[in-house]
């Protein structure tokens, strides 16, 4: 098959699809792979380490996308990539459908087939394409919650664990997931006061016997949301419904309720967002301010460390790459329903009930 690695477009993204030992392991196996030209060099990786495995480099996004039946990238497909889509082309990415209508019908009118990496599951039922990406968004929240929390960047001004005498901040965690409990490992660590909050009680007893001293879990509903969001100094959305939309937990009547340079870290908004003030930022503009509370809402988090992302990320990828590109992903498919549920659209049409669900179209199914 022949597996295209481009250059991600979307602003500050740093990662590449395919490492060169990814590129070696695939024309190992017979396949010819392409990549253009600066692919890999904001992760650290330069054209020259993938020629010497066998791959070929080309200079235009034009170019590789016309050369190639598989894709591999990272990012969700912007719109100068979606005029380059053919019928029949297979794209393995982030996709994200349920936040863009634009999106969703973008590569639908295109015809291609889209294989999300955030839908995919394991015979445990677990998201392995999604979970490196969530554990460091997770960690990375709280990185960037803390900062944000300094007076220079609108925030009141505090340290997050706090000194002898003075006390700490006090972090709140929506969703207990990867990302909330990644994040609430790192809050806790640097001496915060944590609450850890989600529906899933048993999830809760777990983490509960595990975390630190300093981590509190409660179980979420809309009047805890509430009392807990007056308190807290750093708010963190983690809260994820594979495929879907995600829930709007806190609304712009709660808000005002907040301490004054209050900060949100909104990891949901790649699902749109579970805060109803979010909208999506770049690692440029990352920050704007809504009655008082400093929003953060970054769309590709992870983009910021290429390194540790693109290695993270393609030791889970790569598996899957080779399977789409040695058995083309209906036979793939038919063998592993978990790999099934990546399969977002067929042909243009959906193929994924939650993607179908969230935006009122019709599922087809695969």
């Amino acid at each position: 098959m022949r597996v295209g690695v481009p250059r991600e477009v979307k602003a500050d993204e740093y990662r590449v699809g395919v490492m060169p030992v990814g590129a070696e392991v695939l024309v190992a196996a017979g396949h010819e792979v392409t990549v253009e030209a600066g692919a890999g060099v904001g992760s650290g990786f330069a054209d020259e380490e993938y020629t010497k495995v066998g791959a070929k480099i080309v200079a235009t996004h034009a170019e590789l996308f016309a050369a190639s039946d598989l894709i591999v990238k990272v990012k969700e497909p912007q719109p100068d990539e979606i005029a380059l889509f053919r019928a029949g082309q297979v794209i393995f990415t982030y996709f994200h459908f349920a936040a863009s209508r634009d999106l969703t019908e973008g590569c639908r009118k295109s015809g291609i087939t889209a294989i999300a990496y955030e839908t995919i599951k394991d015979r445990a039922g677990r998201l392995p394409l999604l979970t490196p990406m969530s554990e460091i968004a997770g960690k990375m929240s709280i990185q960037e919650g803390a900062k944000y929390l300094e007076k220079p960047m609108m925030g009141r001004g505090i340290l997050l664990g706090g000194v002898p005498g003075v006390p700490p901040a006090n972090v709140v965690v929506l969703g207990a997931g990867i990302v909330g409990t990644n994040a609430a490992k790192v809050a806790a660590g640097l001496g915060a006061n944590v609450v850890l909050m989600d529906i899933n009680l048993e999830r809760l007893r777990y983490l509960d016997d595990v975390m630190p001293a300093n981590v509190s879990t409660i179980y979420s509903d809309p009047h805890t949301i509430r009392d807990h969001l007056a308190l807290a100094d750093l708010v963190v959305g983690a809260v994820l419904i594979p495929g879907a939309t995600a829930p709007r937990l806190i609304r712009r009547k709660d808000l005002p309720t907040m301490k004054n340079g209050s900060v949100i870290v909104d990891v949901a908004i790649d699902q749109g967002g579970c805060v109803e003030t979010s909208r999506p930022t770049t690692h440029q503009q990352p920050t704007y301010v809504v009655d008082g509370v400093v929003h953060y809402c970054v769309t590709n988090m992870p983009g910021a460390v290429g390194r540790t992302s693109t290695i993270a990320l393609c030791n889970a990828t790569l598996p899957y790459a080779l399977k789409i590109a040695n058995k083309g992903f209906a036979q793939a498919a038919a063998e592993d329903m978990g790999f099934a549920e990546g399969i977002n659209l067929i042909n243009g049409r959906i193929a994924n009930a939650a993607v179908a669900d969230s935006l009122g179209l019709k599922h087809e199914a695969a």
